[in-house]
């Protein structure tokens, strides 16, 4: 399959790019020092962030994964959104945002070590950059074969070209580049997947005429009739929904685990907060991300499902195939680009596919230098160095970040659904430490050695669970069973909630009774300002109501809960 820009796609696509680069240049002579490089100086204003929180997460495995994955399990995919990503990001905003900020610290690790102490922030220093760079080669990688497919570019001048990109704006204007870029991403994935979803739902003849469509593709595969269509109905069992689990496994393993250990604890989405100009900003960074966040499934799901009723209905002809037979549901949005965009507007949707890859690779990019250089080369490698030193190792790490990042990106074409390979990441590295964050915040007696060998323990129970366990006609090997194949799931995602509920649970029983058996290492007067109980709550009664965080917050919750309801 193959798309031939005309010459206004290709202009609006060089114009795009001469933009993002340009924000990179003219920001260059900002970037005085590490401060200015890592963390924007903290000046940005609080719209900025939203929409910059919001689109760090939008890359590619948002915009393609989820696609990817309304195809594949249906309207069940929502459940990333309305039992995940909103009322995490709601719990981010009004509990775990005032320690961030409040605290000064420069990173999630450097929190932890003020939080309980230096072994713990090392810890989570390398586990999160390694998972950054995984991320950044998922977003490569699907940059890579979009440009393969569509344009017929080998897969490996792809991945270079990708990466020299996002290469030059954030080494120019590191993170301030990045949260700009952001912004301009976010409302190019707007313009350029409306029209999309709306041609693409008028063809295949509207909501009622797509749930029809969408009957054969549940009942061919086993399931009861509605469902591709209803998000809660058929999730009595896990034979019972493509998802492969059921409302427990959802609830605790993606809802609570899985999304509050992403939102509350990564810094890839925390940085984007904490650059903001106060700490009311700060708080509402969230929550602005958290409005159009519940909208987005409309943009990026419901694609995926008009794109597996149009693949059934024509005889298993739309979309490709991969090498197993199946179809290869990351080609969903590229395929209905090439379908139902024409000249110009194709140029618009095209170059909205480009920023989620960019705004994808460019967030874990700039995560990785800031806590390469603070968490691990400043506080292991090279201590007392001069400001302009850090800065310079900034920009390197950006490079070798970059670089490990296409390593990463050709293991990701193991996953027919690189949303599945994500979570899997996630689910070892942010699944135990939502554990840590949750107890180093909310109970004073959580100690140093508790939070160290607890985070140790829910990752090594993460590891082990996954030798032990496999999804149904998966390869022992990176998807599991590497210690032998005892327990099988119907799929990967039903594999990887489980695991992160056992490295949560691990996790958290383990930090609270090492913590007991062990001395307390900071007094009631250090912990000030880092644990809820001792720290002084913050008064918002003069802002007016649209800026406090609580109140905006329960609206949104009862507006996600409304929407779950519609689509029950």
């Amino acid at each position: 399959m193959h798309i031939h820009l005309a010459w206004i796609d290709k202009a609006i696509l060089a114009i795009y790019f001469i933009f993002v680069i340009g924000i990179g240049w003219m920001l260059k002579r900002y970037m005085k020092g590490s401060a200015e490089f890592f963390m924007s100086g903290r000046s940005i204003p609080a719209w900025v962030t939203g929409l910059a929180f919001l689109s760090a997460n939008l890359g590619a495995q948002e915009v393609i994964g989820m696609a990817a994955s309304g195809a594949k399990y249906g309207i069940m995919t929502s459940h990333f959104y309305w039992v995940g990503a909103i009322p995490a990001m709601v719990f981010l905003a009004i509990f775990m945002m005032p320690f961030y900020y409040g605290s000064k610290a420069r990173s999630v690790p450097e929190y932890l070590k003020l939080r309980f102490d230096e072994k713990t922030r090392g810890l989570n220093a390398f586990s999160f950059a390694i998972m950054t760079v995984f991320s950044s080669g998922i977003s490569m990688y699907a940059l890579a074969r979009l440009l393969e497919i569509l344009l017929g570019w080998s897969f490996d001048g792809s991945i270079i070209v990708s990466a020299t990109v996002v290469l030059v704006y954030i080494f120019l204007g590191g993170l301030t580049s990045a949260i700009y870029n952001e912004v301009l991403q976010f409302f190019m994935i707007v313009l350029g997947f409306t029209p999309l979803v709306f041609l693409a739902l008028k063809d295949i003849g509207g909501w009622s005429a797509l749930k029809a469509k969408l009957i054969p593709v549940a009942t061919s595969q086993g399931y009861a009739a509605g469902t591709w269509t209803d998000s809660w109905t058929h999730m009595g069992s896990t034979a019972s929904n493509p998802m492969g689990v059921e409302w427990f496994g959802l609830v605790m393993g993606l809802g609570f685990v899985l999304s509050f250990g992403y939102w509350c604890t990564d810094f890839l989405v925390v940085q984007r907060a904490m650059a903001a100009n106060s700490m009311s900003a700060a708080r509402r960074t969230p929550l602005i991300a958290a409005i159009p966040k519940m909208l987005f499934p409309a943009l990026v799901i419901l694609p995926g499902m008009i794109a597996i009723a149009l693949h059934y209905g024509s005889g298993n002809k739309f979309l490709p195939l991969a090498a197993d037979g199946t179809p290869d549901y990351n080609m969903t949005i590229p395929t209905l680009l090439a379908k139902y965009l024409p000249t110009g507007i194709l140029g618009i949707g095209f170059t909205a596919l480009m920023a989620s890859f960019m705004s994808g690779m460019a967030g874990n990019v700039t995560a990785f230098n800031t806590v390469w250089t603070y968490d691990i080369y400043q506080s292991y490698i090279a201590p007392k160095k001069s400001d302009v030193h850090y800065l310079w190792m900034g920009r390197m790490a950006t490079v070798f970040g970059i670089i490990i990042s296409i390593g990463c990106a050709y293991l990701a074409a193991r996953f027919n659904n690189i949303m599945d390979m994500l979570q899997l990441v996630f689910g070892f590295v942010n699944a135990p430490l939502f554990a840590t964050f949750l107890l180093g915040m909310f109970w004073k007696r959580a100690n140093g050695h508790g939070a160290f060998f607890g985070l140790l323990g829910g990752t090594l129970a993460a590891a082990i669970f996954h030798g032990l366990a496999l999804p149904e006609g998966a390869v022992v090997g990176i998807k599991g069973g590497w210690i032998t194949p005892m327990f099988h799931f119907h799929n990967d995602l039903g594999q990887t909630f489980y695991m992160a509920l056992t490295a949560w649970t691990s996790c958290f029983v383990l930090t609270i009774l090492i913590s007991l058996a062990t001395k307390r290492n900071r007094t009631e007067e250090e912990l000030k300002g880092l644990v809820y109980s001792l720290t002084p709550k913050l008064k918002s009664t003069d802002e007016p109501w649209y800026k406090q965080p609580a109140t905006l917050g329960i609206l949104i919750l009862i507006a996600t809960l409304i929407l779950n309801i519609i689509f029950w």
